[in-house]
């Protein structure tokens, strides 16, 4: 079986919930904070390309709010590329890698999801 990746922000609350469920689920994963560890260009092109850039995109962010009209506008994946890979925290979180698989976001739906990806 894949190890199980999981990109996220410590100062995320649901990053931290997500975390803490996998922790008491006792499954392995590396957790790569966005901030602290940083994420490469190539990592970031992998989550836009794999989930769109829609959803790799955090529009309810503070980075995103703090970007000008400019930078929001005419969003594409590789603007979304560039502008995560300059601004990390714009990238919606927590992300979840199992192999060849990716899932964005945690709740109750999204648990279900990954359960169910981890038992494979």
């Amino acid at each position: 079986m894949s190890e199980l990746k999981v990109y996220s922000l410590k100062s995320c609350d649901t990053c931290k919930k997500a975390l803490a469920w996998l922790a008491t689920s006792g499954t392995e994963h590396t957790v790569c904070d966005v901030r602290a560890d940083g994420i490469s260009e190539s990592e970031v092109a992998a989550v836009v390309n794999t989930l769109g850039w829609d959803r790799a995109v955090n529009k309810r962010s503070t980075t995103w709010r703090q970007l000008d009209d400019a930078q929001k506008a005419d969003l594409d994946s590789a603007k979304a590329i560039a502008l995560i890979s300059e601004n990390p925290t714009l990238m919606k979180r927590p992300v979840f890698v199992l192999g060849d698989q990716m899932i964005a976001g945690f709740n109750p739906k999204i648990q279900t999801e990954l359960e169910a990806l981890i038992q494979q």
